[in-house]
């Protein structure tokens, strides 16, 4: 039996299916790099597409830890939120700057993750309005 409330088990699904989409842009994404014959920027891509799922993924665990603490810190949560960018952002800033101009994939990897979570989310939203609007006609 599942303990999780159900919006965990949502977000649990939509990371799934943000996963899914993440690794089918990055084959993508690599096959026409290698075409294009840039393997080592589509590499790249793929890895910010990878910092970016790990970062969903200690976001999600995070916020979890946040939801069933007895008497949270929000100063803790920014705390962790702060240093989790820090990291993403120096690694993908290392990459970007020793390995130029591939390493500049990482960037483009990580800004397609966050275009995918936005969409993943935007999709359910929009049918819950859509399904509202047409219920006050």
């Amino acid at each position: 039996m599942n303990s999780e409330p159900p919006s965990s088990i949502s977000t649990a699904a939509d990371l799934r299916q943000a996963t899914v989409l993440a690794a089918g842009l990055g084959v993508a994404g690599l096959i026409v790099m290698i075409v294009v014959g840039r393997p080592w920027a589509g590499f790249f891509a793929v890895l910010g597409l990878g910092l970016g799922l790990l970062n969903a993924i200690f976001v999600r665990r995070a916020a979890a830890k946040f939801a069933t603490a007895d008497s949270p810190s929000k100063g803790s949560f920014a705390g962790s939120a702060m240093v989790r960018l820090a990291v993403v952002s120096l690694v993908a800033l290392v990459f970007a700057l020793i390995i130029r101009p591939d390493g500049l994939g990482v960037f483009i990897g990580l800004a397609a993750f966050q275009l995918i979570m936005i969409g993943v989310g935007l999709v359910p939203l929009l049918k819950e309005l859509r399904s509202s609007e047409g219920l006050g006609k």
